[in-house]
């Protein structure tokens, strides 16, 4: 398996340019080298491994938010921080659609797990 960075480019507009940015910026380290080395560590197959990963991920949604919660909190506060400094409306309502876009990826967790 080969696990490429993700390149691609987006509109501003796009509903999931958020989460694309986030994809994109996360997937520039290689993982491998440090899942090889657990692997090595505990005796646990790389697959298995990376596996273990995404179902913890994508299927407890609480315990990935509580994860990326740092990360997600400063990115949420700059939101509110860019808009309140604005001090207008329109900086708000663009706030407030930075802010329900991570909030919908967020709760997609959840909801698959239900």
């Amino acid at each position: 398996m080969e696990l490429k960075p993700y390149e691609d480019l987006w509109e501003a507009d796009d509903p999931h340019a958020n989460f694309k940015e986030e994809v994109a910026l996360y997937s520039v380290a290689d993982p491998l080298p440090t899942l090889e080395n657990l692997s090595k560590d505990t005796s646990i197959p790389v697959p298995a491994l990376i596996r273990y990963i995404l179902v913890k991920y994508t299927a407890s949604g609480s315990d990935a938010v509580l994860a990326m919660t740092p990360y997600v909190l400063r990115q949420m506060q700059e939101h509110i921080d860019k808009a309140e400094a604005a001090d207008s409306a329109g900086a708000r309502l663009i706030a407030y659609e930075a802010l329900r876009q991570m909030i919908s990826w967020l709760a997609i967790g959840p909801k698959a797990a239900d």
